[in-house]
């Protein structure tokens, strides 16, 4: 951990991704200078990518913008000694409430009533309620639990895919091993990208979903695109919800934009906003300062 001797005498850097205005307000919540260029002496530096010229001795805290931190973990070796934490603020929320989006306009058939309106159709077709169907979540961190809290809280239950054993999490009302069958409407993906989850989203996993509709809001390269095409053709997952995929920006020719009965968004459920890495890096100053460890330390060696 970093001394609170040795966080005093640190200058506080950010990066070229941060804006200006998450610039003034880590300023103005912090109550320090926050400099654009790391120049010498120990500093922290708050961004999205590790630039080689900060990876030296004088680096002893990187506060990542994003919650994930695959990318940044992939790009070189971690250095030793150095204190990751990531901004995930109120992303839980934001993508609980995306969830609950395509889940509600599943049931009141939002994309069939849309077609109808494109042909001029008038035709009833019947709604479903959520309330005592079931959600499978995989991935039951922070955010997995707040997307399983909200469903939770529309009568929708709940169950937790753990590849660990576990008590049941918050916001769940079951917890099974990853690798067992349940029946559910609704899959949801929500894991850190990890060696163990490269992948995670294969031939058998998606057949045994029983026609349940496929959501990821997690990370693209855990899905194996070609295995999910074939569940979709097969009716094994009856419909998909993308917003991730593992090459980002998707090319007009990409392969996603022709999977049947998915929709692909542009990784937009839980955007970083300003005051996230403002409130996230501000609590975890407070943490370091007082000789804790912040909640939102990555441990590096697992990913997440």
């Amino acid at each position: 951990m970093i001394s609170p001797a040795l966080l005093d005498r640190a200058r506080i850097v950010a990066g070229p991704e941060v804006g200006e205005a998450a610039v003034r307000g880590l300023a103005a919540a912090i109550g320090r200078t926050v400099e654009r260029a790391p120049g010498e002496g120990p500093f922290v530096y708050v961004g999205a990518s590790l630039p080689d010229a900060v990876r030296g001795a004088d680096l002893v805290w990187f506060h990542s913008v994003n919650a994930g931190t695959d990318a940044l973990l992939r790009s070189g070796p971690w250095p030793d000694g150095v204190l990751l934490t990531r901004t995930v603020g109120r992303m839980g929320e934001r993508i609980a409430q995306y969830v609950l989006g395509w889940v509600l306009a599943e049931c009141q058939s939002v994309p069939e009533f849309a077609a109808q309106h494109a042909r001029a159709e008038w035709r009833r077709i019947d709604s479903e309620l959520v309330a005592g169907q079931t959600a499978v979540v995989h991935g039951i961190g922070r955010i997995g639990s707040a997307v399983a809290t909200l469903l939770r809280a529309c009568g929708i239950r709940t169950v937790a895919a753990a590849r660990t054993p576990r008590p049941v999490p918050p916001g769940f009302d079951a917890v099974v091993p990853a690798d067992e069958p349940v029946a559910a409407r609704w899959v949801v993906a929500a894991l850190p990208l990890t060696g163990a989850t490269t992948g995670y989203f294969g031939a058998d996993r998606f057949a045994a979903m029983g026609g349940a509709t496929f959501l990821n809001v997690g990370r693209g390269a855990t899905v194996d695109t070609g295995a999910l095409e074939g569940a979709l053709r097969s009716g094994a997952v009856g419909r998909a919800v993308l917003d991730v995929l593992a090459d980002e920006p998707a090319a007009p020719g990409d392969a996603c934009w022709r999977l049947p009965r998915t929709v692909v968004t542009s990784h937009s459920a839980g955007i970083t906003a300003d005051e996230d890495i403002v409130t996230d890096f501000a609590a975890c100053l407070r943490e370091v300062a007082e000789g804790r460890v912040p909640a939102l330390r990555v441990d590096t060696g697992r990913g997440y």
